[in-house]
């Protein structure tokens, strides 16, 4: 019996925070960030179900992480919730505007532009002293309701709420992927021309694209800093932008829970490499992904779509 996919979200929410208190530190730690930058690659995998590959991610990964930590630090907003929310909004805003430009460009131009912007924004963070130029600055640790908690509470707390973000997120992005716009957004992908005739405005499907990916880097940003405790212009950085971009290829677009494994085992093998080869973990990094692309060429995910066919054959 096959199990719909927001049952099977939801299945996988409860479980992972019922798992929380009994993870050690690392796991929290290591889940924390890989749940938040999957938020930026869901957004990516909308995006690129439009055919739009943007190398620019760090743009609004960066402005969500920096929008958290100016208000925690300099406006006195302490809650985790409203710190991501506020990150989410700030992205998705500036997304909205860059959206009217961004949306009438495709294929190289897009992936350019795109990544142009974000590293217009490195270069601003580093020249800005005020900002702590390369330094970054730190964020102390958020309250949550109104409560402040312990370092380790504050831990558990935020891995909560960002697994409970990213699962909630990829429930509300698979109803947008049935819906008239993503099926349109989908149908962009495969011939553009012939959903202009059908009547549909191709560019203002696309700007809504772009917006949910800007809204979804803003809020994997912001908790990426509260996780962290530190902020840098590194967040802005093409480097960045394409490391999401390789998880997405990784993962593959075809379903939104892809990017939550993706990223998941990314930062897996990262963190293991790390610990146990520090001075070749790249290589060992790169060796495994360049394994999973040669032999699964669809992505991760294409696993579990096989052992549906499979299972429906």
């Amino acid at each position: 019996m096959r199990i719909g996919t927001v049952p099977a979200l939801g299945v996988t929410l409860v479980a992972l925070v019922a798992a929380g208190p009994f993870l050690p530190a690392w796991a929290i730690f290591m889940l924390t960030v890989a749940f938040a930058k999957a938020l930026v690659v869901l957004g990516l995998v909308i995006m690129m179900r439009a055919g739009l590959v943007s190398f620019g991610q760090g743009l609004f990964y960066g402005l969500g992480a920096y929008a958290a930590g100016l208000a925690a630090n300099f406006l006195g907003l302490r809650d985790a919730l409203l710190l991501t929310l506020l990150g989410g909004v700030v992205a998705g805003a500036t997304g909205f505007v860059l959206g009217f430009m961004m949306a009438r460009y495709r294929e190289i131009f897009f992936a350019m532009l795109s990544l142009a912007l974000s590293m217009i924004l490195y270069g601003i963070l580093v020249r800005s002293s005020a900002l702590g130029s390369t330094d970054g600055f730190n964020l102390s640790p958020p309250s949550f309701f109104g409560f402040k908690v312990g370092a380790q509470q504050s831990r558990l707390l935020l891995y909560m709420l960002t697994v409970a973000l990213a699962c909630g997120s990829a429930m509300a992005l698979h109803r947008f992927v049935g819906s008239f716009a993503g099926v349109i957004s989908q149908a962009i992908l495969t011939n553009e021309i012939r959903v202009e005739y059908l009547g549909a405005s191709v560019t203002r499907v696309l700007h809504v694209v772009y917006v949910i990916g800007a809204t979804m880097g803003g809020l994997g940003g912001a908790l990426v800093a509260l996780a962290a405790g530190h902020i840098d212009p590194e967040l802005a950085y093409w480097t960045t932008s394409g490391e999401f971009v390789f998880v997405a290829i990784l993962s593959g677009t075809g379903h939104v829970a892809a990017p939550l494994l993706g990223m998941t085992i990314f930062e897996a093998i990262r963190s293991f490499a790390l610990e146990y080869s520090p001075y070749t973990w790249q290589m060992v990094v790169g060796l495994s992904m360049l394994a999973v692309i040669l032999f699964l060429p669809s992505g991760l995910w294409s696993l579990f779509s096989r052992k549906r066919a499979g299972g429906a054959a």
